[in-house]
């Protein structure tokens, strides 16, 4: 059975190999150290003098004296000693593939090792602790090169993302009016700024000078916004009190359409006036519907007290209808005319009616006026010594208007003729209509 090495040090160089092989695209396993104190004499000796010698690439090397004890013990301190470098390496090499700490750091100490080595007091397989030092330096810089990559595009996304917020801020700051939630959210901008890390200084102050002129911007625009605003509501709330004070002063009018309509009018001017300050915006409105519901109120009741009045009236009205339509002008005509006119007086004395009924009322009065005014017509057609002369008249007119019409005609003058003809036809039904009326006499 083989012995498998589970130290500390063989467990952190195979993490190393683990994590750089799958690091890059191609197979990067360091080159395996043995450890030196497993048995130092073969890569060192101690002579008899008790110098100390280890073995490389170009030959033997002196590195110490040994004058205190046995020779192996010298051979194993200076073999511990490069098993410790060796654990050092391997404890870099385990920073570097878990991307602990700056690997810059891992460099200047992979760097320090490796130029340390040529020149170290230690004994063990150089050729290969030189050959994992130049593999773990390769990975360094690799680490770093895709540290400073890595450092770029993270400082490329901060860039972007904060110019980002910088126009959103620009944006709010130029056309938002909403002014809570785009000043909630120039604060949340803010929170989300401090939260980016990695931009450079000088890309940084460019970029928050203009995120502060964008808040300054705002903070500007939303200030002269309120200031107007409150202009606005200290002019609504002069106006709307000039309102109020008005529509107390009509609240006794008995003028009930011309102050109903100024009540109509002052409300559309309180709707046009805009919003005065909350703490007096209410109060005044309460001030002024008390003023409209005590002047409609007062309105109403004198509306009900007038219809019951026009109720009484029609009431009155009826009973004389029913007199009037009794008249008969066939029998009397003097008599009827005298007996409407008196019941046309009582009619104007009793006043008005309710709109609904007037038509009715009005039309049933005027029929026994007709029928009186028919008969008084007809008796003075019968009796007009003019109607015959104007009989003579009218025929006279036709006369006329043919022999104009004949004469045009002679001439040739046609549009002459036709106008004349038009105009004898006019008289010509003027004529019979005056004829019938003398005949139905």
């Amino acid at each position: 059975m083989t012995h498998q090495d589970t130290t500390p040090e063989s467990v952190a160089s195979k993490a190393v190999a683990d994590s750089t092989s799958s690091s890059t695209g191609s197979p990067a396993v360091a080159p395996a150290v043995p450890k030196a104190s497993s048995d130092p004499t073969k890569w060192g000796r101690v002579d008899a003098d008790g110098t100390v010698y280890v073995s490389t690439a170009d030959g033997e090397r002196a590195i110490g004296s040994w004058q205190a004890g046995d020779a192996a013990e010298g051979l194993a301190l200076y073999a511990r000693k490069f098993d410790d470098m060796v654990t050092e390496v391997e404890l870099l090499e385990t920073r570097l593939g878990t991307h602990a700490g700056d690997p810059k750091h891992t460099l200047t100490s992979a760097k320090h090792l490796q130029e340390a080595l040529p020149d170290a007091a230690v004994i063990g397989d150089l050729t290969a602790l030189a050959a994992r030092l130049e593999h773990l330096v390769a990975r360094a810089e690799e680490a770093v090169e895709g540290a400073k990559h890595e450092k770029e595009r993270a400082r490329a996304e901060a860039i972007a993302r904060k110019e980002a917020l910088v126009a959103e801020a620009e944006e709010i700051a130029h056309e938002s009016t909403h002014w809570k939630s785009a000043g909630d959210r120039l604060r949340q901008i803010l929170e989300e700024w401090k939260k980016v890390r990695g931009v450079d200084r000088k890309t940084d102050e460019q970029l928050w000078r203009r995120f502060s002129k964008a808040r300054d911007a705002f903070s500007r625009r939303r200030g002269s916004h309120f200031a107007e605003l409150d202009r606005q509501r200290a002019a609504s709330k002069a106006h709307k009190q000039e309102l109020v004070e008005e529509a107390e002063s009509l609240t006794e009018s008995s003028d009930w359409g011309e102050t109903a309509n100024r009540y109509k009018q002052l409300m559309q001017e309180w709707k046009a006036a805009g919003r005065a300050p909350k703490d007096t915006d209410e109060a005044l409105w309460q001030r002024f519907r008390a003023a409209q519901d005590r002047f409609f109120s007062r309105r109403s009741a004198a509306f009900s007290e007038r219809d019951a009045e026009y109720a009484a009236n029609a009431k009155l009205k009826e009973e004389l209808l029913v007199e009037a339509e009794q008249i008969d002008p066939s029998a009397d005509l003097k008599a009827a005319q005298s007996q409407l006119q008196r019941l046309q007086e009582r009619w104007d004395e009793i006043g008005k009616v309710p709109r609904e009924r007037m038509r009715e009322l009005e039309g049933r009065l005027r029929a026994v006026a007709d029928k009186v005014h028919d008969a008084a017509d007809a008796q003075w057609r019968r009796t007009d010594p003019e109607a015959q002369a104007r009989v003579d008249q009218f025929r006279g007119r036709v006369e006329q208007f043919e022999a104009q019409a004949e004469k045009a005609r002679a001439k040739g003058d046609e549009r002459q003729a036709k106008k004349a003809d038009e105009q004898a036809a006019q008289w010509r039904e003027w004529l019979h209509a005056a004829e019938q009326a003398i005949a139905s006499r």
